[in-house]
């Protein structure tokens, strides 16, 4: 595969099984896969990250948008100059991997649309929120309540079980990751974070959880201007039983390493979390001994 109307094709007429290799060059456009791969008959598309999926705009569009696409595997390829990176809608057993994603209008890779049991692993993320600040994350799950009906007929967006994992993630000017309300039961781990392009229109800390009983392991962030990992409720019921364990914080900023709204929400800080440099300490809860 060497242009884009050559990788255009392929999508449109992958099936399950449809393995799509893409030789190292310039493929301008927004794309697009549609098909339901299986599980014994995945959807593959890779190439090295010298294969470069270019939007051509940071105004508008998606670079690579996965829509229904279940069991498909996105591997290897640089992806830039879209108003968003890669788009996974209503997926299953997907895997975005080893991707280099930069240079982007909002957000760098976007799990939504109940995407559930899905990875984002080993990808570098940076240069977001070129075209607004406010939506400049590297890794977002979910859909923000106010976009439910928008986006999932007024329901919350049970984007649930999805892993974040092993990816670097810097220069976000919005949460390196942030975890939306509606979304239950993801892991984010062994991620290597970095708040050195974070503005006040975009976020005050790496990991922002709005989600319930998502577990945070074995991090490392380090420059952020306020905390380091935060835990919110936006909406009733939402924000709780979240745990962080394993954490390393190096914040040099106003806060907390580890900051939770409020003692109702029964987050977990592990005292084996570290910090150094927040003004504050460790954490506004109280930390558990594992």
């Amino acid at each position: 595969m060497t242009n884009a109307k050559q990788l255009q094709s392929a999508l449109s007429a992958a099936r399950p099984g449809t393995s799509i290799v893409l030789s190292p060059g310039q493929y301008v456009g927004n794309f697009t896969l549609t098909v339901a791969g299986t599980q014994a008959a995945p959807v593959v598309l890779c190439g090295p990250s010298t294969a470069v999926l270019d939007g051509h705009t940071t105004g508008s569009g998606y670079v690579l948008h996965l829509d229904h696409a279940t069991w498909t595997t996105v591997e290897g390829l640089s992806v830039t100059d879209g108003q968003k990176g890669v788009v996974v809608d209503h997926g299953s057993h997907d895997t975005v991997a080893d991707l280099t994603v930069y240079a982007i209008g909002d957000e760098g890779v976007h799990l939504r649309e109940f995407t559930t049991d899905s990875t984002v692993r080993g990808n570098h993320i940076s240069m977001t929120g070129l075209l607004d600040q406010k939506y400049g994350e590297g890794v977002y799950i979910g859909t923000a309540n106010k976009n439910w009906c928008e986006y999932t007929g007024c329901q919350p967006d049970a984007s649930n079980d999805d892993v974040v994992e092993g990816n670097t993630i810097s220069d976000t000017t919005a949460e390196n990751i942030d975890i939306k309300e509606g979304t239950t039961g993801g892991l984010i781990e062994g991620n290597s974070l970095s708040g050195d392009g974070l503005t006040p229109a975009g976020a005050t800390a790496w990991v922002n959880v709005k989600g319930n009983s998502w577990r945070v392991i074995d991090n490392h962030g380090q420059t952020s201007p306020k905390d380091g990992f935060q835990v919110h409720q936006v909406l009733s019921g939402w924000g709780e039983d979240d745990s962080f364990s394993g954490n390393s914080a190096v914040v040099d900023g106003k806060g907390y390493g580890y900051y939770v709204q409020s003692k109702r929400l029964d987050a977990v800080v592990d005292c084996n979390n570290t910090e150094s440099g927040a003004a504050k300490g460790l954490t506004n809860a109280v930390c558990v001994q594992s």
